[in-house]
């Protein structure tokens, strides 16, 4: 039984993941988690009793916790989700960005260099590390074209830019010590177990509350959207049949300004559960979700457009995503009406879905 681990498993796309890798492989799979405010035990709940299951509460900045990690569980695959990756909050405060997506991706390669130093021919040719990286490293895109592979990274925020570091970091242990690595960028993801400090997650549990649904500027921002568990299938394709040194872009194919996103979102929420049946909105007299939406001071820096080029993937891997953007976000807004509770418990830190990332005037 071959042995995965999963950094930053008990965030969004990282809990998604190992809930896949589960069900999808026969592999142990070691979730690592530093359980920061977007990091949360309570997203693994149902992986709890799975012998193929462990959680280990370390921070991958930790060399000494790495190494032991390695040492006993002397894993075939890493896949680094662990990262700060709110674009307001690395406006805030873009140390914790770098310390933790550059020197912790830093660490791992380092951790992961060390282990590989002891595997056989064949073990070591069996060994992968898949860096999770993000679209927004290409930086903006003007009303045309597409970020393919060999964009030039453009990275106009310190979210951004840290991610850029540890993918020129990912890239340089490939082919300076032959690391076998892997490097995904992907394009704006949704569904299950987001932070409500993300877009889509944010208009739901605020709409349901009758608060102002907060949108950025004149709202349109173009971004390309995909269901997270579409992502998690290209993870695990490009895991399955992709060369040492790879790099592909993942997309959706679907983009829309936020504008229209808070629109839909507003009509999917209609038909789940009827303004008129919402006694937030009824004790307000509000009969509609879409009056909600309040226009707000744009975010600094922020980008105007992505949106991918994802055939390299298509073509070379076969790979497509399963789900249309009204599918997908039918079954979101599905998802956190019926998990409520989950809703309450990540948010019971000092996350109250206020506004961050404003500078001073």
């Amino acid at each position: 039984m071959s042995t995965w681990i999963v950094t930053g498993g008990a965030g969004f796309i990282g809990s998604n993941f190992a809930r896949r890798a589960l069900a999808k492989t026969d592999a142990r799979i070691v979730v690592v988690d530093k359980l920061t405010y977007a990091g949360n035990l309570q997203s693994l709940e149902d992986l709890a009793d799975d012998p193929r299951f462990t959680f280990v509460h370390a921070d991958i900045t930790d060399r000494d916790a790495m190494d032991q990690l390695f040492t006993k569980e002397q894993p075939q695959v890493v896949v680094n989700f662990a990262a700060e990756s709110h674009v307001d909050r690395s406006i805030e405060g873009p140390a914790e960005f770098v310390h933790t997506n550059v020197v912790g991706t830093l660490q791992l390669l380092e951790a992961a260099r060390a282990h590989t130093a002891g595997l056989s021919s064949s073990e070591f040719d069996a060994f992968r590390f898949l860096q999770i990286s993000t679209d927004e490293v290409y930086g903006s895109l003007g009303p045309e074209g597409l970020f393919r592979e060999d964009t030039p990274f453009a990275p106009n925020s310190p979210y951004s830019a840290s991610k850029a570091g540890a993918d020129h970091l990912v890239r340089a242990y490939h082919e300076t010590y032959g690391l076998p690595t892997l490097l995904t960028h992907c394009s704006n993801n949704y569904g299950p177990y987001q932070f409500p400090e993300k877009l889509i997650p944010l208009m739901i549990l605020n709409a349901l509350e009758a608060k102002p649904l907060p949108i950025y500027g004149d709202g349109l921002q173009i971004r390309d959207w995909l269901y997270v568990e579409d992502h998690c299938s290209a993870l695990m394709r490009v895991l399955e049949a992709a060369a040492p040194g790879s790099h592909y872009n993942i997309g959706g194919r679907a983009e829309h300004t936020n504008l229209e996103i808070v629109d839909r979102l507003c009509a999917a929420l209609e038909a789940a559960h009827p303004a008129s049946e919402n006694p937030a909105l009824k004790s307000q007299g509000i009969d509609r979700y879409d009056a909600l939406k309040t226009f707000v001071e744009d975010r600094p820096g922020h980008d105007r457009r992505y949106a991918i080029d994802d055939r390299r993937l298509r073509e070379e891997l076969d790979w497509s995503p399963s789900l249309d953007l009204e599918t997908g976000m039918a079954k979101t807004v599905a998802w956190f009406l019926e998990n409520r509770e989950w809703c309450k418990a990540v948010q019971t830190g000092s996350y109250r879905r206020d506004r961050l990332g404003l500078l001073e005037s």
